[in-house]
Parts: structure tokens; C-alpha cells; sequence
């Protein structure tokens, strides 16, 4: 089985849909990108969204993201779009859209639209709403979504559409489809790499795209290696010399991974510490538990060790977020 894809929380999802919401919109929310102003652009909010993120205590999330719209009308927008890409189904989901809209509401008073793209692995859910209430008193959202999955089957219509997202869905559905064949996805995702090329997109584009691929379709060494010799040869073909970003991409990714694994020790060390002062001794499971977690992980376990009541308390919320 290839190694599953860590949490990362400048998930080039959010780099990518802000750089190309126009393809994002149309192919997600056709309806709705037919009233948005695409000319004025789109201004992403990320300092209030952190601020609201952080009022809410719900911790940290991979690909929220607040965006300032202008519709045809000239009317200014905040639209909230999350993009559930750990794939895996969230059972407090819907009650997150629901608190960052009313945050976001009470804090600038800004109506908000909230839309939804699920990556999770089960056809049958698809949160639309979240709803509170008694004797007649109702609260809540309701929020359009997309399912990736719902494109399986449905390859060739993405691969002859000329929206940047629908190479976006195509890693998406091969990189599912591959999960437990190197090789496969090896060759799916060089196919994908040369399609970039062959599109004869701006330079820039097939950079961004080239660099969701890497980031979503990861290979064991041995075959990014092979990958990596093998976009020498399309470019050579082709005559297109972006090599240089792959090369700098791949001093850039062990300089990051060097840089996260010391983070990652030293938080580990830190949330060992607090551990061991408010609960000694730990048992070896919990102390197995955590040299085995990753960075996210302990970051999210640090901020509930100082007043969880119990050993349990710390690692509970992630359990049933997970």
C-alpha cells in the first residue's frame, strides 16, 4: 500500500482554487458561477478566517477557505468553501459549516455562502445541512455540496474538458483508484503530466497542476525517481525547459521534510513532558502512541493537554474526528 498522504495544512487544494476559481466554480457550482463577477477577481480572507477558525475551537482544518466575491450585480460576497480532502467522512462536518458561518456573521457581519467538495470514500454522504432546535425554534444552514465521486466513470468527459479543475478531479479519481498499486499510479500519473503538456497551458499553470499531482499522487522513491526521469524526456521532446521547478521542487521537499521532522521531535518532547507531569506514569501504549503520531497529531493533542480532566480526554476528540 502506498503511503497515505499526511495532513498538510498549506494543502495546495486551497493555493489552487484560489488561483483558478473561475474553473473551480463552473465545474462544482455551474448554477451558482453564472452570477459571480469572475472580471473583479477574488480576494482571499485568510487573516479573518483564522481568526474565526480560532474563536470557534475546532481545530485546525486542511483546505477551509474564505474568499471575497463580487457578483454581476456588483453586490461584494463572502463565500466559505471547504474542501474535505483527508477523505474520510466527518461526523461533526456539517456542524462546522454551521459555526464558522455564524462566526463569520457574528464577528463582520457578513452574510455568507458556504459551499461543500467531498472527497470521502462513501457514495451515500452528502451533508447538505445542519439544524438545531425545540418548540417551534429552529437554527441552522444549509449548504450546497460536490462529490468527487461522483465523476467516476466519467474520465473522458474530464479528460476532453478545457477546465483546470477537471485535471484536478481526474488526480483525484486516480490516486483512488491506485491506492494500493505503485505502478498503476505511476503511469496514471505521468499520463497526467504529459496531458499538461500537450494542452500547450501557460507555463505557470502546468507548474501549479504539476505541483497538486506531486503533492496528491505520491510514489515510493524508486518510481519518482523513474517519474522524474521520464518529464526530462517530455520536455526534451516537446521543447518546454520547465525542469528547473522539478529540481527545485525536489531540494524544496527534503529541505521540508528535514525542517517538519525537527518540529515534530521537539513538539513530541513537549506534549511527552506536559503528559508525564499530569498523568505519570504513562502507560506504553499511550507512550507508543505518540512516537508513532505525526506532527498534526501532537500539535492537536498539546492543545488539550493542559485542561483535559484525563489521559482519555487528550486523545479522544482526535479519535472521533479521525
Amino acid at each position: 500500500m502506498i503511503e497515505p498522504m499526511s495532513d498538510d495544512y498549506d494543502s495546495p487544494w486551497k493555493d489552487i482554487l484560489e488561483a483558478y476559481f473561475p474553473d473551480f466554480m463552473t465545474l462544482f457550482f455551474p448554477a451558482a458561477a453564472t452570477e459571480i463577477d469572475f472580471i473583479r477577481g477574488v480576494e482571499a480572507l485568510d487573516k479573518e478566517l483564522a481568526q474565526v477558525v480560532q474563536d470557534a475551537k475546532l481545530g485546525r482544518r486542511l483546505a477551509d477557505k474564505l474568499l471575497r466575491i463580487w457578483l454581476n450585480d456588483g453586490a461584494e460576497t463572502w463565500l466559505l468553501v471547504h474542501i474535505e480532502v483527508q477523505g474520510q467522512r466527518e461526523a461533526d462536518f456539517p456542524e462546522r459549516m454551521f459555526v464558522y458561518s455564524y462566526r463569520i456573521y457574528d464577528r463582520y457581519r457578513r452574510t455568507v455562502v458556504s459551499l461543500a467538495v467531498l472527497a470521502d470514500e462513501t457514495p451515500g454522504w452528502r451533508p447538505r445541512r445542519f439544524q438545531v432546535g425545540r418548540w417551534g425554534s429552529r437554527i441552522g444552514i444549509r449548504f450546497p455540496s460536490a462529490k468527487l465521486l461522483d465523476w467516476a466513470g466519467r474520465e473522458a468527459e474530464l479528460q476532453a474538458s478545457g477546465n483546470i479543475f477537471a485535471t484536478v478531479v481526474l488526480a483525484h479519481l486516480a490516486t483512488r483508484a491506485t491506492r494500493h498499486d505503485a505502478r498503476a499510479r505511476f503511469n496514471q500519473k505521468l499520463q497526467l503530466t504529459r496531458r499538461l503538456y500537450q494542452r500547450n497551458l501557460p507555463r505557470q499553470t502546468i507548474i501549479d497542476l504539476y505541483r497538486f499531482l506531486d503533492w496528491l499522487m505520491r510514489l515510493p522513491e524508486d518510481l519518482e525517481l523513474q517519474y522524474t526521469n521520464a518529464i526530462h524526456q517530455i520536455e526534451e521532446q516537446l521543447k518546454m525547459p520547465y525542469l528547473s521547478y522539478v529540481e527545485r521542487r525536489g531540494e524544496r521537499r527534503g529541505e521540508r521534510r528535514g525542517e517538519r521532522r525537527g518540529e515534530r521531535r521537539g513538539v513530541y518532547r513537549v506534549v511527552r513532558g506536559l503528559l508525564e507531569r499530569r498523568f505519570a506514569p504513562l502507560p506504553t501504549e499511550v507512550v507508543e502512541r505518540l512516537e508513532q503520531a505525526d506532527l498534526d497529531q501532537l500539535l492537536a493533542w498539546s492543545e488539550r493537554v493542559v485542561e483535559a480532566p484525563s489521559l482519555d480526554a487528550v486523545f479522544s476528540e482526535h479519535e472521533q474526528a479521525s
